[in-house]
Order: C-alpha cells, then sequence, then structure tokens
C-alpha cells in the first residue's frame, strides 16, 4: 500500500504539465523521474566532491611527478 503524499495545488499543477509534456501515464511517473534525476545530480557531486578531496591530497606531489616527465633529460635516465 502507498504512502499519501500531500501536495501544494500549484505542485500539482506543475506535475500535470511536465506529465502532459513528458507523455507520462501518471503523476507517479513524473515524480519518480524527477526523482532519478535527483539523485544523478546528487551522486555526481558526491563524485566531484570526492576527486576535488582527491585532487587536494596528491596536489604537490602530481606536480612534482609532472615536472618530471616535462624534462628533455627523462629519456636519457632510462637504463
Amino acid at each position: 500500500m502507498g504512502k499519501p503524499l500531500m501536495i501544494q495545488i500549484e505542485d500539482d499543477v506543475r506535475i500535470e504539465k511536465l506529465k502532459e509534456k513528458m507523455g507520462a501515464k501518471t503523476k507517479i511517473d513524473v515524480v519518480r523521474t524527477a526523482l532519478k534525476l535527483l539523485e544523478a545530480d546528487v551522486s555526481r557531486a558526491e563524485r566531484v566532491k570526492r576527486w576535488e578531496n582527491a585532487a587536494k591530497v596528491i596536489g604537490k606531489s602530481g606536480l612534482d611527478v609532472l615536472k618530471d616527465f616535462q624534462t628533455s633529460d627523462r629519456f636519457k635516465k632510462l637504463p
């Protein structure tokens, strides 16, 4: 059995408009689509935050390694 959800009149109108534009059969299809998009957006934001944290941790050492590869002498050091 579903759980009742109180929707404001303005939100109901917005859902109805989206339902028509999307060609969705029911209002819940619109809400489920919106939830999927919101979850994807939150997931992306979390992933970007993890990348930022990793970049901060690696930042200085990563630049040092990059400098090693940008020298013209890098091939002379090979055996």
